[in-house]
C-alpha cells in the first residue's frame, strides 16, 4: 500500500526556518496545548498564518524577522494559533492582510463573544447532548480565551475568494476553500512549484477536528468537510502538501484516503453501538474518544461526536429524539 513521504525529517529549530521549495520557507511556533506546534509559512515578502500572540512566539518571530520586510500577511482560517499574531505583523510591517470574508468576520465574532460565540453557550450545546452537567461546570467560567490568543485583529482585509490567483514570490497561487473544520478555509495552491499550503484540512497524522458548535447548533460540518477534502484528491499525487500541524509530505491522496476511512470507523462504531439503544453524544464519548480528555480536549471532542452523529442522521442512518429531560438521544434506524 502507498505510504506517505516526508522529505524534510527534521522540524525547523525555533527561530529558525527551512525552504521546502524555492523561495517558500517553513518555521514552526510553540503552542500552549497538547498540539504542541504550528507551522508558518513566509512566501518572499508574505507570511501566511501567524501564531498564538504571546511574547514568546512574537519574540521568535522578530528573530526570524529581523532583516525582512514584509508586504502581506495571509491567513487560512480565524481559529487562535494561525490569527493571533495578524494585528500585530500587519502594523509592525505596515503590511496587506488579506484571507477569506468568513475567517475574517467570524475572528471578530469570536473576539467580542457576539452572535453566540461564548463558552455558555456551547455547554449549553453540550448539555442538551449529553455532556453531564457536573462535568459542564468544571469547563465553565474560562473567560474569553480566544481574545486572550488574539489580542487584537485586523480592522480590514482584502479579500480571497474561490478561485482567486494570488502571487507570492514571483508565482500564482490558486485560492480555494474548504469547510467543515472553519467557515472558509483557504488553502493554496502552486502548480510552478507543485505545493499547496494545507492548513488544517490535510495533516499527516492527526485528523482535523470538525465540530458542532453554538452558532449553528443542528448544522452537519462533517458533511461539508468531507466534500472539501476531495478537492485534495483533484491535485497531483506528488504535490507537496504543507500542513498546519506535523511534518510537509507527498501522498495527498493517500491521506485524503486515510481520513475518509478513519471516519467511516468510526460511523461503523456508533452505529454498532446504537443498534437497539438510545444514546447521546454524551454516552458515546468514551467510544469514540479512548484516551482521558481534559476540559480543553472535552470541549473539542463533544462538538466532534455531535457532528459525527449530525452526519449519520441527515444521511437517514439513524434517528433520533428529544427526551423529557432535554437531551438528544439517536438510535441506529
Amino acid at each position: 500500500m502507498a505510504s506517505l513521504a516526508y522529505p524534510h525529517p527534521d522540524m525547523p529549530a525555533p527561530g529558525e526556518t527551512i525552504e521546502v521549495a524555492p523561495g517558500v520557507r517553513w518555521l514552526s511556533m510553540p503552542l500552549p496545548f497538547a498540539l504542541d506546534h504550528i507551522n508558518l509559512w513566509i512566501v518572499d515578502d508574505t507570511i501566511v498564518d501567524t501564531g498564538i500572540g504571546d511574547e514568546k512566539t512574537r519574540a521568535l518571530w522578530e528573530k526570524i524577522l529581523s532583516h525582512k520586510q514584509i508586504k502581506r500577511v495571509v491567513l487560512t482560517h480565524y481559529h487562535p494559533d494561525h490569527a493571533g499574531n495578524a494585528a500585530w505583523l500587519v502594523q509592525k510591517f505596515g503590511a496587506e492582510f488579506w484571507t477569506t470574508q468568513g475567517e475574517y468576520l467570524t475572528a471578530h465574532a469570536v473576539r467580542a463573544s457576539s452572535a453566540g460565540y461564548t463558552t455558555e453557550a456551547v455547554l449549553e450545546v453540550f448539555r442538551k447532548n449529553g455532556l453531564p452537567s457536573e462535568r459542564a461546570a468544571t469547563m465553565g467560567g474560562r473567560g474569553n480565551r480566544y481574545a486572550a490568543l488574539v489580542p487584537d485583529f485586523p480592522l480590514s482585509y482584502r479579500r480571497i475568494i474561490e478561485g482567486d490567483r494570488v502571487k507570492m514570490g514571483g508565482h500564482e497561487w490558486r485560492a480555494f476553500i474548504g469547510h467543515g473544520h472553519a467557515p472558509e478555509h483557504l488553502s493554496l495552491y502552486c502548480e510552478a512549484l507543485n505545493v499547496v499550503i494545507a492548513g488544517d484540512m490535510l495533516l499527516s497524522t492527526i485528523s482535523t477536528n470538525v465540530s458542532v458548535w453554538s452558532i449553528d447548533p443542528e448544522g452537519d460540518p462533517l458533511r461539508l468537510f468531507l466534500e472539501s477534502l476531495k478537492r485534495y484528491r483533484e491535485l497531483p499525487e506528488d504535490v507537496l502538501v504543507l500542513p498546519s500541524h506535523g511534518k510537509p509530505f507527498r501522498g495527498a491522496h493517500v491521506r485524503v484516503g486515510e481520513l475518509e476511512s478513519h471516519h467511516e470507523k468510526h460511523f461503523a462504531k456508533l452505529l454498532e453501538a446504537l443498534k437497539g439503544k438510545s444514546l447521546s453524544a454524551g454516552d458515546l464519548l468514551g467510544l469514540l474518544f479512548r484516551r482521558p480528555l481534559d476540559a480543553h480536549q472535552t470541549f473539542f471532542a463533544m462538538g466532534e461526536a455531535i457532528a459525527h452523529l449530525h452526519y449519520l442522521y441527515y444521511a437517514g442512518r439513524l434517528t433520533r429524539s428529544n427526551g423529557a429531560d432535554g437531551i438528544m438521544r439517536y438510535a441506529a434506524s
